[in-house]
């Protein structure tokens, strides 16, 4: 019977460690679709894009809680996704409203009036604008 030897059982140890090492799952890249369309929230189809240089612009917008934004258009699609509180977005016919929560997004609406009502927080957006050099955001 032999006895091993205690370098020995340091090399079989890191052995069984390295065996270990190169067997163990790394973590995976997680992709979750959040959003495709081609219409806005209100059933609406989107029109093309405009001609020209394209222009993206990425916006963070608080607003305050218990707060009424502005009627307002947009004249090239955009998305907003809300980081936090609860926004309420109407149009300003009446017809459509609709209410979103942290995690949701919104294909916004073109070129229809329309404006967002916060609830008791303040609510935190990330809005992605797809439109040409020089256009504005809203009007």
């Amino acid at each position: 019977m032999t006895l091993i030897t205690p370098l020995k059982a340091l090399l079989l140890s890191l052995s069984c460690l390295i065996l270990l090492g190169c067997t163990s799952k790394k973590p995976s890249v997680n992709v979750e679709q959040l959003l495709k369309t081609d219409h806005s929230w209100d059933g609406s189809p989107y029109a093309p894009y405009p001609a020209g240089q394209p222009e993206i612009t990425v916006l963070k917008i608080t607003i305050p809680a218990n707060t009424a934004l502005n009627w307002h258009t947009h004249p090239m699609p955009n998305v907003a996704y809300v980081l936090s509180g609860e926004l309420r977005v109407e149009t300003r016919d009446g017809k459509h409203m609709t209410t979103l929560k942290p995690g949701q997004v919104l294909p916004e609406v073109v070129q229809t009036e329309h404006r967002g009502i916060s609830g008791n927080k303040q609510v935190e957006l990330i809005v992605f604008y797809a439109g040409g050099a020089g256009m504005p955001l809203s009007q």
